[in-house]
């Protein structure tokens, strides 16, 4: 399997989907939008895999390449790719799609529960999840569910937490790909958003949890293991 993944800043790369690929001897690459790099043909690549940042989907005049990336994103759904959107990855699949992307009410940082729909059970990728879970959150915007796809998670700060598209196309708006180094980074880079709110945990202590990561390291593994299979049919 060719991974390619969607690098917008820095301190937001591929994390443990990476430490994944890589253990199941799969290529990966990546094109880092912040240094303005290039997308590859879509023929050198199976699995479209776009991260998160800090970035709105809507700031085209700040981000010259958001439309390009929305291009590409577009023709990798059409073309038949594997496609997972993570946190603002999620909300480009799901405006490319037709969805529409909003100020949440909150917004979410740190460990919150998320917990699955009725129709996330009847997908073999979802299906790999507990009913609930503790997934980590770093987010204000959020996406509807666009025409055509199936809502898969919600928490109690956004009703929109994950969809499905067909059987190829995911979006996540929680964190399973973290590990403490990313957090550490998000910490570092963005640490200014830490404030005292609802759904916001201001402490770094408490964003830096060794048990809840490997807990999500552990189901990230089982999410994309199940992945893999429709493409593999």
């Amino acid at each position: 399997m060719r991974i390619h993944y969607l690098q917008h800043v820095p301190f937001e790369d591929a994390a443990n989907i990476e430490v994944w690929a890589r253990r199941q001897g799969h290529a990966i690459r990546a094109t880092r939008l912040d240094r303005d790099e290039s997308f590859p043909p879509l023929v050198a690549f199976d699995w479209l895999v776009i991260m998160g940042g800090p970035m709105n989907i809507y700031e085209h005049d700040r981000f010259p390449w958001l439309e390009r990336e929305k291009k590409f994103i577009a023709e990798s759904i059409n073309a038949g790719k594997l496609v997972l959107g993570v946190c603002l990855g999620a909300q480009l699949v799901a405006d490319v799609l037709g969805g529409q992307v909003t100020r949440n009410a909150q917004k979410e940082i740190g460990w919150f529960p998320v917990w699955l729909s009725s129709e996330a059970r009847q997908s073999p990728i979802f299906q790999t999840l507990p009913q609930r879970f503790l997934a980590f959150h770093w987010h204000g915007d959020t996406f509807s569910i666009p025409p055509g796809a199936r809502r898969m998670a919600e928490s109690q700060a956004c009703a929109n937490q994950a969809f499905q598209y067909g059987d190829r196309v995911i979006g996540l708006q929680f964190h399973l790909d973290y590990s403490l180094a990313s957090i550490e980074k998000m910490i570092a880079h963005c640490g200014d958003e830490l404030v005292e709110a609802p759904f916001i945990q201001p402490s770094p202590d408490s964003l830096l949890n060794a048990a809840h990561v490997q807990a999500i390291e552990d189901l990230l593994y089982r999410f994309l293991d199940a992945m893999e299979q429709p493409r593999e049919r």
